[in-house]
């Protein structure tokens, strides 16, 4: 028995004797080895293909439109909101209060058309969702910078070069809004985005806007990259800046369930292993 192989059948030991009923894994598309593991010696079977999406840190910050204001949200108002609003989303972790009130979760913001509310007019979740706006749309920012570092290797000195280039001219003039590439060739940080939603035909607009915030958010914290992982279906993913050289637009998640010899049957929801994938998905930042 190869040493891959012994490790996942003794995580999925310990998984069944701490009551889960399936175990799920994440792998690059691409990583062959990994995808032959899980799928033909494991039985997991091939389940979603969200996409990562990463855009780069500039010199420069971002611009957010005058037309959006963003308001940051307390942990309990942000509770609420997802709890209404995102609870039937696959993968929704049940204790999105323990996720928003960890120290790692840098906040919780919602865009709205400016006009509509102001930090300090706005009404509170409860209200905002008995009578929303036409558009708004919502992220939460998690602080993977303390957590872990990237680097990327392997790169030539002319592409090193090229990049410092781009950094030091945008640092120099930052209202060109120079598109350039951050030191990812040191142990860098990032920021991830999570729980991201939202409604109405200027929703994707929103977001948008909230992505640049948060760009500026991770530069105010000295992170390399923003990054946020969606269904590769999600309607907002439009509003989303990302490099595509940066980003995974494939990654695999495959499942398996675990519970069959303990007489589990299949309940309300069904056998989750065969469920019909959604338009959204929610990733908890723990497990990212």
């Amino acid at each position: 028995m190869g040493i891959g192989l012994m490790l996942v059948r003794r995580m999925e030991e310990w998984f069944r004797e701490n009551g889960a009923e399936y175990s799920y894994m994440a792998t690059d598309n691409d990583n062959l080895a990994s995808v032959t593991l899980f799928t033909q010696k494991c039985g997991y079977s091939k389940f979603r293909t969200p996409s990562i999406l990463v855009n780069p840190v500039f010199a420069h910050r971002v611009p957010i439109s005058n037309r959006v204001s963003v308001i940051r949200l307390d942990p309990s108002d942000a509770e609420i909101l997802y709890r209404r609003r995102f609870s039937t989303t696959e993968f929704f972790p049940r204790d999105i209060d323990s996720v928003l009130n960890n120290k790692l979760s840098l906040g919780t913001f919602l865009a709205v058309p400016r006009g509509t509310f102001t930090a300090e007019s706005f009404p509170g979740s409860d209200r905002f969702l008995s009578d929303p706006p036409e558009s708004w749309a919502v992220l939460s920012v998690w602080n993977c910078k303390e957590v872990f570092a990237l680097e990327v290797r392997g790169a030539s000195y002319v592409r090193r070069t090229l990049a410092k280039t781009t950094r030091i001219v945008d640092r120099a003039f930052p209202w060109l809004h120079v598109p350039s590439v951050p030191e990812l060739f040191k142990p860098f940080g990032l920021h991830f985005m999570y729980g991201m939603g939202g409604e109405g035909p200027g929703a994707v607009k929103l977001v948008k806007a909230l992505c640049g915030y948060a760009h500026n958010l991770a530069k105010d914290c000295g992170c390399g990259v923003v990054a946020t992982e969606v269904s590769s279906r999600e309607p907002l993913r439009l509003g989303i800046p990302h490099w595509k050289k940066l980003s995974c637009a494939e990654d695999l998640w495959g499942v398996k369930r675990l519970g069959e010899a303990e007489g589990y049957n299949d309940g309300s929801v069904g056998d989750w292993t065969k469920s019909k994938p959604g338009l959204s998905i929610f990733v908890d930042p723990r497990e990212f």
